[in-house]
């Protein structure tokens, strides 16, 4: 018998009752956070009027809940891994849908745990904070409009995009001046 405080089992409970038992229990908990997550959803869709209400009546930790109706709205059904939990697809809910796929897809594959899926994507950030961090953005410079279309004439007579030609443009202005020769430097 199942109450909020526990389960209470009978004196006659056989092995098999009681592995099934856990069986059963183990897949509502595995499932639990994406049922309240659908629920709530649901609920918001619905009732807009008067979900809350039915939160309030529930006891259930409003934010909590949220959390899981956002992940829940991030990965319809047919998106979800089975074989990854709830806080897997929450690591990764805020990143795009193909990016989403391609993550959960490694953690599947490497068998990695939600918190080695979380290592793995603050190290990706942080690889991507550090590129940007080396990378300066130009400021702006007011151009006449017949100098750009010159400019892009001259990018494309070179096959490149005319961001490309205008830094090699600057590069060799820079070593004439200079009177160096520099390594080339990749363009992005």
């Amino acid at each position: 018998m199942i109450s909020r405080l526990g389960l209470l089992f009978s004196a006659n409970l056989t092995y098999g009752s009681w592995e099934r038992a856990g069986l059963k229990l183990s897949r509502v908990v595995s499932s639990s956070a994406w049922c309240l997550g659908d629920w709530l959803a649901c609920g918001q869709d619905k009732y807009p009027d008067r979900y809350v209400r039915a939160v309030e009546a529930a006891d259930l930790d409003y934010q909590t809940l949220r959390n899981y109706a956002w992940v829940a709205r991030r990965f319809p059904i047919g998106r979800r891994r089975e074989v990854l939990s709830f806080q897997h697809h929450a690591e990764v809910a805020a990143l795009a849908v193909q990016d989403q796929d391609e993550w959960l897809t490694s953690a599947e594959a490497g068998q990695w745990s939600r918190n080695e899926l979380r290592r793995r994507l603050r190290g990706r950030r942080q690889r991507r904070q550090t590129a940007e961090d080396s990378t300066l953005m130009m400021p702006r410079v007011p151009v006449e409009r017949e100098r750009v279309e010159r400019w892009r004439a001259a990018a494309q007579r070179m096959d490149d995009h005319l961001e490309g030609w205008m830094l090699l443009a600057l590069d060799r202005a820079a070593e004439h001046v200079l009177g160096v020769e520099s390594q080339p430097i990749p363009v992005a």
